[in-house]
């Protein structure tokens, strides 16, 4: 009778590890990795994407808080599923489009097809708000340089010496869109020791402190309003557009299609200034961007 039980309970033990994939009311347990990039915005939107998952059975997986080169490192070596993308940061950075495309739905048509041709990577729709680089003074600087990129040229290269630029890490190191390509783009004589990378929430509080004379930001980010900033036009459209889309892993998408349903709000319901008010929530109001989140999506009736 003994050998009898043990040899149930063994068959039993056995059985239950052939169910490791499934969950305790017999359905699969679905898994995925959602990666998002290391700012404001990224969060918010990151977490949406795991809240609104999780409202739908997903098992969810964060891995926030990337560069922007180790995210994409990361997506294509399959250590995350879905993350939320730039059409900027592919077409300048990815593929190296050697032309300017200032129409949004074309780069975006490009990105789409060349990611999934290429890399097996699917672009689920766009956003309607660019959050493009764009570069910061404080309100009272306004008269000295201008409110252009091409006055703000004319005045470094009157005053080198002197000006001093916060930068992040991504933008220090970009190639073909970053710092210095802006620089010689519009002339600039920026003296590369004048240039300081920092964490992109730090460029704020440098130039609130007078600790450098320009910041880099972006262009939907929260902070802009907490300080007051004056934002210069990039009047010679160096800067390349960036709009959000929501991009997936092929083989994800296969194997669980309701994704792109499930995350569709993403990319149809936020428009810039809705994306402002969200990053000022967190950068402003210092709430986690993970409630942000979870309250846009509850004000929505998205999750419950």
């Amino acid at each position: 009778m003994k050998n009898r039980i043990f040899i149930y309970t063994v068959l039993l033990l056995v059985f239950c590890l052939a169910l490791g994939g499934l969950s305790a009311s017999g359905a699969e347990t679905k898994k995925i990795v959602v990666g998002a990039k290391d700012f404001t915005e990224q969060y918010v939107l990151g977490s949406m994407m795991t809240l609104l998952l999780e409202e739908h059975g997903f098992q969810v997986e964060e891995k926030f808080g990337m560069a922007s080169a180790i995210a994409r490192v990361a997506h294509l070596s399959e250590q995350i599923d879905i993350l939320p993308d730039y059409t900027g940061t592919a077409g300048g950075t990815y593929f190296k489009y050697p032309e300017k495309i200032n129409d949004p739905v074309k780069l975006f048509e490009m990105v789409k097809k060349d990611d999934l041709e290429q890399n097996n990577m699917v672009w689920m729709g766009r956003t309607s708000f660019n959050n493009t680089y764009a570069l910061a003074i404080k309100k009272d600087m306004v008269d000295a340089m201008g409110t252009t990129f091409s006055s703000l040229a004319e005045y470094i290269n009157k005053n080198p010496e002197k000006v001093l630029i916060a930068v992040n890490p991504t933008f220090y190191e970009r190639e073909t869109d970053g710092v210095f390509a802006m620089a010689e783009f519009y002339g600039m004589n920026l003296l590369r020791k004048n240039v300081i990378p920092m964490d992109t929430g730090l460029t704020y509080n440098a130039l609130d402190r007078d600790q450098v004379n320009l910041a880099m930001v972006f262009s939907t980010d929260g902070k802009l309003r907490k300080f007051d900033l004056a934002i210069l036009e990039d009047d010679r459209y160096f800067f390349p557009i960036y709009n959000i889309s929501v991009v997936a892993r092929k083989e994800v998408l296969d194997k669980y299609p309701e994704i792109e349903e499930i995350l569709l709000p993403i990319t149809q319901l936020i428009d810039t200034e809705t994306m402002i008010n969200l990053n000022y929530e967190v950068d402003g109001m210092g709430k986690p961007a993970r409630m942000v989140a979870e309250e846009f999506l509850k004000e929505k009736e998205l999750i419950k």
